[in-house]
């Protein structure tokens, strides 16, 4: 397995500087819990039916918000404080599982979507989409139970030296079995079928009467919409997946890496978790979905401020909605 000296080799690759990942890990816990905390509530108190996409997508923000509170812990050891190993070791563990949980969430929401519009007349269809609340349970079963095996292998395995908290080698991760799995159900296949859902989409937009007709139908909205999605998706995962594969190559051999693929692989993980302040932005404020389930009104009423005028507030919101 590995030795303390190719461990020590690993560990001795310390940057001058963790600004870089004080300020964006800051970021994205603030504008994240923020955001998904306000997804959260218009999902819940202010959206005016429960379809299925929504279903999918308060899942994707609570998971996103559990996520975006795991990352104090990584702020706190970045500014130079001690942190017990343990505690590195479970921060990790919410992290990675709720990764994984956005990413197969996100593809259930693309998925949906495609299904929706290109066999709206089916009744196969619409009966599989009513079963999103137990696609969402499995999916927080699926990667709650991939994830233990990581954290419960540090606690039993003693050849495993940790003591580098978020700074040491990805033993397990990068192993070949583990890593099959997470690059194939992980990320391989989700990015497969949000590429075809995107297409589907796509096509069937294009096909459709109503694209003719600006007024009913933005089709150039629509395919902004869906390669600004995968486009976020393929910035946030791709890099982090790449680097395990690459780390792979090194895991009976550390001490011969470059200190240059540890900094890589941390930047990585940082885009991995900017994708918990994207997902409100991209897939709940910009789609006409959201839009249309949510009640403005009350969302408005929401800020105090806005409730001296709400009269004239709400003609100037229909002036900019026509």
């Amino acid at each position: 397995m590995f030795n303390n000296a190719t461990n020590a080799s690993w560990t001795n690759c310390t940057e001058q500087s963790n600004t870089v990942y004080v300020t964006v890990y800051t970021l994205v816990f603030i504008i994240g819990l923020i955001l998904n905390l306000f997804a959260l509530v218009i999902f819940f108190c202010h959206t005016k039916s429960r379809s299925h996409t929504t279903v999918y997508m308060t899942n994707l923000a609570l998971a996103d918000l559990i996520l975006v509170c795991a990352l104090p812990i990584r702020i706190y050891k970045y500014l130079g404080f001690e942190v017990k190993q343990h505690i590195c070791e479970i921060s990790g563990l919410i992290l990675l599982a709720n990764m994984y949980g956005s990413i197969l969430l996100l593809t259930c929401i693309s998925l949906d979507r495609c299904l929706a519009v290109c066999f709206p007349l089916s009744s196969r269809v619409r009966e599989g989409r009513k079963k999103a609340p137990l696609v969402c349970l499995g999916i927080w079963m699926l990667t709650i139970g991939a994830s233990l095996p990581m954290y419960l292998a540090k606690k039993t395995n003693n050849s495993i030296k940790q003591d580098n908290c978020f700074g040491s080698f990805p033993q397990y991760a990068v192993q070949t079995t583990a890593l099959i799995s997470t690059l194939t159900v992980g990320f391989g296949m989700p990015l497969v079928i949000m590429a075809l859902s995107s297409c589907g989409l796509v096509r069937a937009i294009s096909k459709s009467t109503a694209a003719q007709t600006p007024d009913l139908v933005n089709s150039r909205r629509i395919h902004r919409m869906v390669s600004t999605n995968m486009a976020i998706f393929l910035v946030c995962f791709l890099p982090y997946h790449i680097l395990l594969m690459m780390l792979h190559f090194y895991r009976n051999h550390i001490e011969s890496m470059p200190c240059a693929m540890l900094y890589a692989y941390r930047y990585s993980l940082m885009l991995a978790c900017l994708n918990a302040t994207l997902d409100p932005l991209a897939y709940y404020f910009t789609t006409e979905t959201f839009r249309k389930n949510v009640d403005i009104d009350a969302v408005w009423r929401m800020w105090p401020l806005n409730n001296l005028s709400s009269d004239e507030n709400s003609r100037s919101r229909a002036a900019l909605n026509t």
